[in-house]
């Protein structure tokens, strides 16, 4: 659950403060984490919204592709508060929940079709400083997902890697959405092998 985050929560306040809280009460039972932290910010955490909404609305690749992307890049940066909210999202959207619950330790789980292995792979190569994508991965996904797909999740990835490295490095933890929806707790995360 939350511990202290590295900046002070800030109340939302004002008309943008109250349309934030009744939109994330509705959508989410209750506000996120991350918004108020950066309410400090209104631009920062309106803008990265505003982009995230965006991000979802692409629709080349399929949604449960995008999320366990999204949530292997939070898996390797450690953001538990991506993993939490990626169950609670999977969950409410529909998505697979039971493989969703295994991104954690995709490379030991049977669940996953080769292609969500090499979407998974991809997340965390492109999530690497410098960055490790093989021009063969990168061909066997061009392959599968076209073009504009492989940009879509590239773009995806990139997204996935601003908000998790964004939330992790403000303290940012788990905030009990996945209990909300009665998913069971994490599972443990895989070793990477450098």
């Amino acid at each position: 659950m939350t511990g202290t985050t590295r900046v002070p929560k800030a109340e939302l306040t004002g008309i943008g403060g109250r349309l934030v809280k009744t939109f994330s009460r509705r959508m989410f039972g209750e506000v996120p984490e991350p918004a108020e932290v950066m309410w400090h910010h209104r631009a920062v955490v309106l803008n990265m919204s505003a982009l995230g909404r965006k991000v979802d609305k692409w629709d080349t690749v399929d949604p449960n592709l995008k999320s366990f992307a999204h949530m292997a890049v939070a898996s390797l940066v450690g953001c538990t508060w991506c993993l939490d909210f990626g169950y609670f999202h999977a969950h409410n959207e529909g998505l697979d929940v039971e493989k969703a619950r295994e991104v954690p330790r995709w490379r030991e789980s049977d669940v996953f079709t080769p292609l969500e292995r090499r979407v998974m792979e991809y997340a965390e190569a492109m999530s690497q400083t410098p960055t490790v994508v093989t021009d063969e991965l990168a061909a066997a996904l061009l392959k599968e997902l076209g073009p504009a797909g492989l940009v879509e999740l590239t773009a995806s990835v990139a997204f996935a890697n601003m908000s998790t490295r964004t939330n992790s490095a403000l303290g940012i933890e788990a905030q009990g959405f996945a209990a909300a929806c009665e998913l069971r707790p994490l599972a443990p995360k895989t070793v990477v092998q450098a």
